[in-house]
């Protein structure tokens, strides 16, 4: 997991019925909007087969990049330490 990786597989039913319950059909459109599905080696958008390389509401803001939805991002996000995954460009393997 990372916002490098695509978003959209790690959001769970409770995330989705928090978005409803708080009126964020910004963020379910999208989600439906730029939906992906695994092409055998890698992740592609559903509608156009173009490659999807991050997380739809990663910004970059003012040369920095920033989460659009950060105050109710998923809680996969949220338990998220950067670096902790192979696929996060930040990933750096531990030392044995």
């Amino acid at each position: 997991m990372c916002c490098q990786t695509h978003f959209t597989f790690y959001v769970k039913d409770g995330d989705l019925a928090r978005w409803r319950k708080e009126g964020r059909t910004d963020i379910l459109e999208r989600l439906e909007r730029d939906e992906a599905v695994w092409a055998g080696d890698r992740f592609v958008h559903r509608r156009n087969g173009h490659l999807v390389r991050s997380c739809p509401f990663l910004v970059r803001e003012g040369g920095r990049f920033a989460c659009a939805i950060y105050d109710t991002r998923p809680r996969t996000c949220r338990d998220y330490r950067p670096g902790s995954n192979e696929l996060c460009p930040l990933h750096r393997p531990a030392r044995g």
